[in-house]
């Protein structure tokens, strides 16, 4: 049986539930107001086999790292490794999260389309993929708004959303939505909490 350690990380956004493995794999990490999420995520991603051991100190280099985040070192979280688990959609999705960069928002229809699907619809599929992430922060689900700039839902709340993208600098002008491409300079802002 797999065995996972949780625990609390304090953050400007407030508390934090950090869920990971004896390798210190990040399995979840979501807002501690959202706990009974964490745990139905869990389940759901897991299939139930997993025993969860609370109380336990985050590992030191994820603490850091997250800490450094929202210092401004924006960076400082894309080494982290996550083992995200779900079906193939979900992996796909949650891959392609990380590859979005800080300071950069992308539609749910360009994420689509960045995955290979022509069906204007798959940005649905997408969405729900992107909604079902149990990494927040690290698996940026953040990044993707609506087509024409509306935040659109975020399990840690709307709110979060958008101090989350006024941190990284990745608010998009009216109504437009800056794609998230590689080659793109990376532009940030440190915004006190």
């Amino acid at each position: 049986m797999l065995k996972l350690q949780l625990s609390r990380i304090e953050s400007p956004l407030g508390g934090l539930l950090l869920v990971v493995d004896d390798a210190g794999a990040i399995h979840a990490l979501d807002y501690a107001d959202h706990r009974a999420r964490l745990h139905r995520l869990l389940r759901q991603l897991h299939e139930g086999e997993f025993e969860l051991a609370e109380g336990s100190a985050a590992p030191h280099a994820v603490a850091d790292a997250l800490r450094r985040y929202f210092d401004g070192d924006l960076a400082a979280i894309e080494a982290l490794p996550v083992a995200t688990l779900g079906d193939s959609l979900q992996r796909k999705v949650w891959a392609a999260l990380r590859r979005i960069p800080a300071g950069r928002a992308t539609s749910y229809g360009e994420l689509a389309k960045q995955l290979g699907f022509d069906d204007p619809r798959a940005a649905i599929d997408v969405g729900a993929a992107n909604g079902s992430n149990p990494v927040s922060i690290v698996v940026p689900c953040h990044r993707v708004i609506g087509r024409n700039g509306e935040l659109k839902g975020y399990a840690g709340g709307v709110v979060r959303k958008r101090r989350l993208l006024e941190h990284e600098g990745a608010l998009p002008g009216a109504g437009e939505c800056r794609p998230a491409i590689a080659t793109a300079v990376q532009e940030t802002m440190q915004l006190a909490f």
